[in-house]
């Protein structure tokens, strides 16, 4: 649980604090109020990724330097300052050199919004970054393999399209990418086995119907990375880019037996990306030890009332909810209650 909130410089934020409750606050306000930025700065705090920004610039307010982000969570004091340059951080106000023993003292979190209907009606990299955010929060050694690939995909990329690429350097970079690309994949694997079940009961329940949500990992390499990157070498080398490797795999999602992208209904499809961040949230409790905190951004407002519902009951009572929305006409307090503070030109007013 995060117990308050401190930040300099951050977005629309100039200086803010804000202390939290336990089971967690409603945040209401005008659209562009900072609401959003919020949510943005506790995920950053605690798992050192932003939701929204590429870069470290795109998070400091105009005509700052640097950002500060600072809180009290799970008996440590935690914090982030960040400038052009990337992140410092302490925890205990002592500096932490690395992000693995900065992560192993901060929290889980699990972040919803109305950008998850892109985990069913988008590209692969929705999905691939939905399982590395799952992935990534609770297993080192996942983060070891996922950080490591990236690193030698874009060197290995940038040595592709340079006209002095030799064949030996290229090979050293594939047998790095087969090396890590492998635990990747094997993870990405048994992470979907999890989702499955727990995704599927989630999907009945808020649907109100028997519908079988499948979800199936597609290794684009058919289990081999070494015969995947022989079979796609001409084309790299006329194309200058990495044609083989985890980041172009996919997950398939089934719903009724049929492709849920192309046919199924937009209720099915928003019901399908709900199921999917609920059984996140199962699977970091389980493998985590204790509840995520759930960043919950203007998405109850967009609900019919049975999916709504259906919602306030699936979230774990234990679990700290932060959530947003431009207006109240949806909140059943007898599901759901939790303190209200209203958000406004990068401030906190107290209802």
């Amino acid at each position: 649980m995060i117990e308050s909130l401190r930040l300099i410089n951050f977005r629309c934020f100039g200086q803010a604090s804000l202390d939290l409750s336990g089971p967690g606050q409603i945040f209401v306000g005008e659209n562009a109020q900072g609401k959003t930025s919020l949510l943005e700065a506790v995920c950053l705090l605690l798992r050192l990724q932003s939701p929204r920004a590429r870069q470290t610039r795109q998070l400091i307010r105009d005509g700052a330097s640097e950002f500060g982000i600072a809180g009290d969570a799970w008996g440590c004091n935690l914090q982030v300052r960040g400038d052009r340059k990337g992140l410092v951080l302490r925890v205990n106000g002592e500096e932490i050199t690395t992000r693995r023993d900065y992560l192993s003292e901060s929290g889980l979190v699990v972040w919803m919004g109305n950008e998850d209907l892109d985990l069913v009606r988008g590209g692969g990299e929705s999905r691939r970054r939905f399982l590395d955010f799952i992935a990534t929060q609770i297993d080192p050694d996942y983060r070891r393999h996922w950080n490591r690939y990236r690193k030698v995909l874009v060197a290995r990329n940038k040595y592709l399209k340079s006209y002095s690429a030799r064949e030996g350097v290229v090979n050293a970079y594939t047998r790095m990418l087969i090396e890590h690309g492998s635990e990747i994949i094997r993870m990405r694997e048994e992470l979907c086995s999890r989702l499955r079940p727990r995704a599927g009961e989630n999907q009945r329940t808020i649907s109100g119907r028997d519908e079988e949500l499948d979800i199936a990992y597609q290794d684009r390499s058919k289990g081999d990375l070494e015969a995947a990157f022989k079979e796609v070498e001409d084309s790299e080398t006329r194309r200058g880019v990495t044609l083989a490797g985890p980041h172009r795999d996919d997950v398939k999602l089934k719903i009724s037996g049929r492709n849920a992208k192309d046919f199924g209904s937009e209720g099915q499809q928003r019901t399908i990306a709900l199921a999917l961040k609920l059984a996140q949230g199962e699977i970091l409790r389980e493998l985590g030890g204790h509840p995520p905190i759930y960043l919950i951004d203007d998405v109850f407002g967009e609900l019919d009332l049975c999916r709504r519902n259906a919602l306030m009951n699936l979230l774990p009572a234990d679990a700290q909810k932060l959530i947003t929305t431009t207006n109240l006409d949806w909140w059943d307090r007898g599901l759901l209650s939790l303190e209200v503070t209203t958000v406004k030109d990068g401030g906190f007013l107290e209802e």
